[in-house]
């Protein structure tokens, strides 16, 4: 396991009526606080891992850049924990205050949502042509959580992974489930990675920001082995995504645009 993702700790155990002293796995939580243009824009808790593919996706993903060229100079602090980007001539924060405030909007023309101002900017309406089998989406998920050795010895955090229908392309990890997204988002524009065919497989809940992420990143179908939220479903129906729930053992429910899974 990356030494940096965990800590050994004596810790006392108690089973079978008996207490045992015991040294345990526990997941790293780390500060991150980014700078853009000299100026702090945010500060987010992590798995100190992938650290650079984690705030250039974060990054993106809030519309500050589209692409890595986007950034003239970045370099990242381990030890102080303090990440300094600054942008290519021409680009720059503008108007700070839009990326966290909420905006109420229509969605593709359908159903009003709430977002934040930036969403509407950056998600995207998936044009993806991709397909599942059944059988794929079982096999993606479980090959997700075989590759997860941080979450096997903590059981601390949320893992993520961009897979074509047969394989995973990248996985990451992390405590905060939005970092795992931007880690994922990070790798793709650092390594030209194209996602319009590509699957995102997920431990965690669909929540609408997760479903946002999402669409940010650019795939069209989301795999998770949890359940959605209703805002969540409804984006997925606007935004043109599918979204596959409850993954465990060999079932799963089918929320939003189900003819992306087919049966073989």
């Amino acid at each position: 396991m990356n030494e940096k993702m965990s800590v050994k700790k004596s810790i006392i155990r108690f089973k079978e009526e008996r207490f045992h002293d015991i040294e345990d796995e526990i997941v790293t939580e780390f500060p991150m606080t980014i700078f853009v243009n000299e100026e702090e824009f945010a500060t987010m808790v992590c798995t100190p891992a992938h650290l650079d593919e984690m705030v250039i996706g974060f990054l993106a993903s809030e519309g500050v850049i589209r692409f890595r060229k986007d950034i003239k100079d970045f370099k990242i602090d381990e030890e102080q924990g303090f990440a300094y980007i600054d942008l290519a001539e021409g680009k720059d924060i503008h108007n700070q205050r839009d990326f966290s405030k909420r905006f109420i909007g229509s969605c593709c023309g359908k159903s009003r949502q709430f977002y934040f101002q930036n969403d509407v900017q950056t998600a995207k309406t998936s044009m993806s042509e991709t397909k599942l089998t059944a059988n794929q989406c079982i096999k993606l998920m479980r090959q997700m959580q075989e590759e997860s050795h941080v979450f096997k010895g903590t059981g601390g955090v949320h893992n993520a992974a961009i897979c074509t229908s047969n394989e995973m392309v990248v996985g990451r990890t992390d405590i905060g489930r939005h970092n795992a997204l931007d880690k994922l988002y990070g790798h793709c524009l650092l390594n030209h990675i194209s996602v319009k065919d590509k699957v995102l497989v997920f431990s965690g809940r669909i929540s609408s920001e997760v479903l946002t992420k999402a669409a940010k990143i650019g795939v069209g179908i989301v795999l998770s082995k949890s359940a959605p939220t209703d805002l969540a479903v409804q984006l997925a129906e606007d935004l043109n995504i599918t979204a596959v729930g409850f993954i465990r053992g060999s079932s799963f429910n089918v929320y939003s645009h189900p003819e992306r899974v087919i049966l073989a």
